[in-house]
Formats: C-alpha cells, sequence, structure tokens
C-alpha cells in the first residue's frame, strides 16, 4: 500500500509493504518520514483515511489490500482516547472471512448528534470505518474501536442503516454490517437494560470492609467512605486474588471471566516459558487471604497461561491470563464490571501490597498536567540525599510519566506485591490494571515510590483479544463475547 503524509515540505506518496501481519500504525512506523511527522505534531492526533473514511490507528494491515491511505492530523482532545494506539501483532493466517467492516456515520441523529470523541475528526471525514470479528456484539467492535463516546453504550442507541433505515442494536452480531453505512441514532434517553447487582451485605461482610480499610490513607480516604461504595467494594473484593509461586507471593491479580485470572506478566515471567508456553514452577491464587488470624482458603492451582505479554518499554504490554484447574464456584468475573479511564477524581485499589493480606487504597488520580509537581515534590523532599537519589533519577522520573499518556498515573501505598491489582472509579468499574511505579528509599529510610501507574484494562482486553485470534484461543474469545 502507499501512504500520503500531508505535509509542507513534500506531498509525495511513500509506498510501504505490509509482509507481516500487525495494525497500520505498526506499520506507517517504518516510514521515517512518518515517523518525523510524528514527532512533529506529537501534540496532534492522527486520522487514517482510506477510501475517504477514516480507519482506526489499530486497523489491520492485512485488510488493506494495495490501496492508497492519507495521513492527516487534526487538534487533539484534551485527553484523547489512546486505547488505540498499540502494537500487538495480529494473526497472518486468520482467514479474512472471520473480520467484517462497516462504517458510521460522523455524525449522529436526533438527540445524539455528538459521538465522535474528537469533535474534529468531523472537519476531515464524513464517515469512519469500523473492524471487528464475526460472532461479536456490535457494542464491543464500537468500544475497541476507541473513537466514540461513551453516550452511545450509556443510552439506548442503535445503527440505522442509511440505505434501508433497518436498525441494528448494540446486543445484535456484527456477522450482517460487511460494507454497509449506518448512522448511530438513539431509540430513548434510558440506559440498556441489565441486571442490577443487590445492595444488600450481610453484617459479615461489613466487618470484612474494616480489615480491608484498616491501613493508613490520609486525606484521600474520603472518597470511598460512602456505605454504598463500599459495599459494591466488598463484594468486587472477593474476585481479587494474591498470586504465589511454590507457596511464595509474587504479586496480585483478579478474576476477569469464567476460570480465567489475570495479573501482569511480570508477576509470572520468571517462572514461564513462553517459547514452550509452559509453567516451570507451581503457581496458584488464593481468593481469601484476608486476615493472618483467619484459616486460609480459596486457593486455586493455576493449570496453564494462555496469554502473556512482557515488553516493558511497550505501554500496555505486560500482562498474563491464567486458566484455573478446577471445578468449584469461583466469585464474579470483573470483566463484566469494566469501564474507561476516568479524566480525574477518586480511584480505589484493591490487592496484596508487601506479600500481605488484602486491603484497599483509596487515591486521586494525577493529571498529566501534574506530573512534574508530584515529581519536583518528591525531589525537594529529599535533595539531602545525595548518595542514595540523584536528581538524575527525578529527571528520568518526569521523562518517563511525560512520554508516556497511555497509563492511568496516581500517587498509592501500594508497592511491592500489588502488580496485577485492579484499579476501580468512583462508580466501581474496573478502569485499570495497577502495573508499577518509580520507587526510592526516602531520607527516613522508608520505601516510597514517585508516582504510581496501572495501564488501562480496555487496552489489555484489546491486546489479549488479537494475541487470543492469532493462537485460536477461542475460549478466551467466547468468553469476552459472552461478557461483552
Amino acid at each position: 500500500m502507499s501512504c500520503r503524509e500531508r505535509r509542507k515540505i513534500d506531498k509525495r506518496p511513500t509506498t510501504i509493504t505490509c509482509n507481516k501481519a500487525g495494525t497500520v500504525e505498526d506499520l506507517l512506523k517504518q516510514s521515517s518520514q512518518f515517523r518525523e511527522t510524528v514527532e512533529k505534531l506529537k501534540h496532534k492526533e492522527l486520522v487514517i483515511v482510506r477510501d475517504g473514511k477514516a480507519i482506526s490507528s489499530h486497523f489491520p494491515c492485512s485488510l488493506i489490500k494495495n490501496e492508497r491511505l492519507t495521513v492527516k492530523y487534526v487538534k487533539a482532545t484534551d485527553k484523547p482516547k489512546k486505547a488505540v494506539s498499540f502494537s500487538a501483532r495480529l494473526p497472518r493466517k486468520a482467514p479474512t472471512r472471520e473480520l467484517v467492516m462497516f462504517h458510521v456515520l460522523a455524525k449522529g441523529g436526533k438527540n445524539v448528534v455528538r459521538i465522535m470523541r474528537n469533535p474534529a475528526l468531523k472537519t476531515k471525514v464524513q464517515e469512519v470505518t469500523v473492524y471487528a470479528y464475526k460472532g461479536e456484539k456490535v457494542k464491543y467492535a464500537l468500544r475497541r474501536d476507541g473513537r466514540f463516546l461513551n453516550t452511545i453504550f450509556k443510552k439506548t442507541c442503535a445503527l440505522a442503516n442509511i440505505s434501508t433505515e433497518v436498525n441494528t442494536e448494540m446486543s445484535n452480531l456484527v456477522d450482517g454490517l460487511e460494507g454497509k453505512t449506518f448512522q448511530i441514532i438513539m431509540l430513548n434517553k434510558s440506559s440498556p437494560s441489565s441486571q442490577q447487582p443487590s445492595t444488600k451485605t450481610p453484617a459479615s461482610k461489613l466487618s470484612r470492609i474494616q480489615n480491608l480499610f484498616r491501613v493508613e490513607y490520609g486525606q484521600n480516604a474520603q472518597m470511598c467512605r460512602e456505605v454504598k461504595t463500599m459495599k459494591r467494594l466488598m463484594d468486587l473484593s472477593d474476585s481479587v486474588c494474591q498470586v504465589r509461586v511454590n507457596g511464595s507471593a509474587r504479586g496480585s491479580g483478579f478474576l476477569l471471566f469464567g476460570k480465567f485470572v489475570l495479573t501482569n506478566g511480570h508477576v509470572v515471567k520468571d517462572v514461564y516459558n513462553e517459547n514452550q508456553r509452559h509453567l516451570d514452577e507451581k503457581v496458584t491464587v488464593h481468593f481469601s487471604f484476608e486476615s493472618l488470624e483467619e484459616v486460609e482458603g480459596g486457593q486455586e492451582e493455576v493449570e496453564e497461561i494462555v496469554g502473556f505479554e512482557y515488553q516493558p518499554d511497550v505501554s500496555g504490554c505486560d500482562w498474563a491470563l491464567l486458566r484455573l484447574r478446577t471445578q468449584r464456584a469461583l466469585p464474579d468475573g470483573l470483566l463484566a464490571h469494566s469501564g474507561f479511564l476516568p479524566q480525574s477524581g477518586g480511584i480505589c485499589i484493591i490487592g496484596h501490597p508487601d506479600g500481605g493480606v488484602k486491603k484497599i487504597d483509596p487515591c486521586l488520580i494525577v493529571k498529566h498536567e501534574n506530573h512534574n509537581q508530584v515529581v519536583e515534590k518528591h525531589y525537594n523532599e529529599n535533595q539531602g540525599q545525595i548518595h542514595l537519589i540523584t536528581s538524575r533519577f527525578f529527571e528520568g522520573v518526569a521523562q518517563s510519566v511525560q512520554q508516556n499518556q497511555q497509563v492511568l498515573t496516581y500517587e498509592s501505598c501500594f508497592y511491592f506485591g500489588s502488580s496485577g491489582s485492579p484499579v476501580f472509579d468512583q462508580h466501581c468499574k474496573v478502569v485499570a490494571m495497577h502495573s508499577g511505579g518509580y520507587a526510592y528509599r526516602s531520607s527516613q529510610g522508608q520505601t516510597q515510590s514517585v508516582i504510581e501507574f496501572g495501564y488501562p484494562l480496555s487496552v489489555v482486553i484489546e491486546r489479549m483479544i488479537v494475541q487470543a485470534v492469532e493462537t485460536e484461543r477461542f475460549d478466551v474469545i467466547h468468553n469476552v463475547w459472552c461478557v461483552s
């Protein structure tokens, strides 16, 4: 395919060959001209146009057949949806009949005119192209696309065929949408019907809440003290577990769906042979490690790792999906309670910091524009520690967090042993997986972290689906589709 970059200096088309599986953005990055343009326009949002319609940056390049793409840039939103930018490989051998492409007008119908996260997109194109996998629901394809506002999922919306005026609801499958063009319309302003969880919580669970919150949180604790929120988090905490290798704590995790637990890739990388796809040591997860005085239960053995990525330099590429060997009833999977990254406000992390019992840490999101302030605060507090920690360390932290805008950042007391913990927003939705921080030893000799971060769950799920298709793990794909 050839790609035209709209540049003042050189408007000549550049030909790029798609000789391996990947995304369109991955392919474009092979061009030095594209990389140079991206650097110059890094504060703008990339728009890739195919046949007059905008495609996502994670559009499979296998769907591009000797075509010309036009690369444009528009004004970025305050916090663009970064989940659409990833570099996981798509399966070369996957049959093309499994993929579906359909088109959506960039302007919605009455009462839902604005449907795109970035309104500037409408100045460049009138339609966007969405890809999907046969057998999945419309709403999941649109969520994965990443360019649509959450409004279309919170209200009862549908796809209206602009030729036949036949409606396709969000819960329908995408199988019959190939090549068709739709407009998103609102059927009514109410939320889509869903089963509401019970708000009744036994008194015994309320005592467990006290144990979970029994750590020092300072002023941030006020954000998660509403009884309604505490009860809901208590129910969801049953799905959080500690990951152990040969009985020793290695990290945290949570039941995603069915018998599958999600954790960070670095938690199990030392005991997992990625080439042969098998575990070298015994790995177990423990759902009920909440008090040292209680008799521990809820232990389940990991049968296999069905999905794994660990590339620290690639955002979101640090996850492992564990399949449990059990016939017992398990807690509810948290994928059904997932959401997208909040702009700001409070969050709660549930996990096993320092290899200890299950705890909750309410904390505040650190906005991108406040990153430097947080780093400077830690630097000012440790200037006398030149022999232990240098200004170069803090400069490196500042540069790293500024460059990596695809993560959720916050200040938490969760350090070692808590990798893989679910991060909940103020509505008790899982929005990220706690994955790391920039640790150092303070002037008082205590281990602290400049800033902590979690990868958006939407990015991890996206990468997981791509790998599951490539490795033909249809059990994983089926579970994701059933939940969504």
